[in-house]
């Protein structure tokens, strides 16, 4: 019983933290598109460009590969990938493949730890960065 309330915690604080970067994501789009004669309208600030994709999403097992891939939005490359927090990583065995600027490519494992839930998977890219959600139904 105590390891369903420490799971339920979990996955709770992980959801929590989802809905925070889903919100920023909103606010931030909507900050942007707020000024449309400007030559960034529909563009998220500097700093916040780059795009990132994990496949396959949702996983469904633990130890999982996944595929990271991706655009630098003007960044210089890709420098790392974070899958989770770092103190409870969502992603192990992170290797970036190909950093170009212009399409990134990086392969990960789902960790043995993780659950059922949601979190987030970010992208340094030299000036840029990049943000994602990872869905494990496993």
């Amino acid at each position: 019983m105590r390891g369903s309330t420490t799971s339920t915690r979990t996955v709770l604080a992980v959801a929590a933290a989802a809905a925070l970067v889903a919100a920023a994501s909103i606010a931030i789009a909507g900050g942007a598109a707020a000024d449309p004669g400007t030559a960034s309208a529909g563009l998220p600030p500097k700093g916040a460009r780059a795009t990132v994709q994990v496949s396959p999403n949702p996983t469904t097992y633990r130890g999982q590969e996944v595929t990271i891939t991706g655009n630098c939005g003007g960044g210089t490359g890709l420098k790392s990938v974070l899958g989770g927090f770092p103190d409870h990583p969502a992603l192990e065995n992170i290797r970036i493949l190909r950093s170009g600027p212009d399409h990134f490519l990086a392969k990960a494992n789902v960790a043995q730890h993780i659950g059922n839930g949601v979190g987030p998977v970010f992208v340094d890219c030299g000036g840029e960065a990049g943000v994602t959600l990872l869905v494990t139904h496993v």
